[in-house]
């Protein structure tokens, strides 16, 4: 028999209210279900703006516990709709102890994993270092009700090497929930640049590892608190590749979407038939990878 996953995406703009950010959510979980979506993928960091523009210690108030009022909240969703939920959480472990955690609730409720995100980022806007520990979970799929799922944490969708070590863990799906947009000072050339080498890089992870991608970015302007820039245009984008990188949806740059994309969950065992880069691997050849640099 045919395997599928309705898998949908949620890309909206976000506001400083948490309550306000999880009734959109909420509101449209809800009507994708009644659609038929059995997968739904959340951007990164959804409760909140993307607060790393900036380095504030009082920002780390956003942080929840896991498992806690957040979970709670969007566990009971997971239930009441039947479907398997990916979220984007801030997480507080221990007090000064924070991490970027996505949280994947399984269609009766129930918690069936949790990813931390491995790769952090320390850029202008993007101070990420300042609030998250990198990921100490290693690079595990989660197990659900509808398969395997290698959950990975946008500046994470630049690496091939997590990708690989998600399907060679048995990942059927990668998810990439994300956060990532323009400085307003760039030029239009150099804008498209970098939003086409966004997606180029995760069409190549589906095509390597022969295993469809979902990445969902958010979108809108979202200011600068302290001023000194522009703050960021996120460029929404988010999208449904196959295992041969072909793209199943792509969502606008400038406007929320929603979509729900039947994903063929068989195709990918005969594209690895097709192209058996799996097989054909030199792991006899790749020890200096755990190196920084040969030179």
């Amino acid at each position: 028999m045919k395997r599928t996953i309705k898998t949908a995406i949620i890309q909206q703009t976000a506001s400083s209210d948490a309550a306000e950010n999880r009734r959109k959510i909420a509101e449209k979980v809800h009507a994708l279900a009644k659609e038929g979506a059995q997968l739904i993928v959340n951007q990164e960091l959804h409760d909140s703006l993307y607060f790393c523009q900036t380095e504030n210690v009082d920002l780390c108030s956003l942080a929840v516990e896991i498992p806690g009022e957040a979970t709670d909240f969007y566990s009971a969703l997971a239930r009441e709709t039947g479907t398997v939920i990916v979220t984007s959480l801030f997480e507080r472990r221990a007090p000064g102890l924070y991490h970027n955690t996505a949280v994947v609730f399984d269609a009766d409720g129930s918690i069936a994993g949790k990813y931390r995100k491995m790769h952090i980022p320390d850029d202008p806007a993007y101070y990420e270092k300042f609030y998250f520990t990198p990921g100490d979970l290693g690079f595990e799929p989660v197990d659900t009700s509808l398969g395997r799922i290698g959950v990975l944490v946008c500046w994470d969708q630049w690496y091939p090497e997590a990708a690989r070590m998600m399907a060679l863990a048995g990942a059927e799906l990668l998810v990439y929930p994300t956060a990532i947009g323009w400085e307003s000072t760039d030029t239009d050339d150099e804008k498209e640049r970098q939003r086409e080498a966004w997606i180029t890089i995760q069409r190549a992870h589906a095509i390597a590892n022969g295993i469809p991608v979902v990445a969902v970015n958010r979108v809108g302007h979202e200011p600068d608190p302290s001023g000194a820039t522009n703050g960021i245009l996120f460029w929404g984008s988010s999208f449904v590749a196959g295992p041969q990188g072909e793209f199943l949806h792509r969502s606008p740059h400038d406007a929320e979407d929603t979509a729900i994309v039947e994903i063929d969950m068989q195709r990918s065992e005969q594209v690895r038939r097709w192209w058996p880069f799996l097989r054909d691997r030199r792991i006899d050849a790749y020890g200096d990878l755990t190196l920084r640099y040969r030179k």
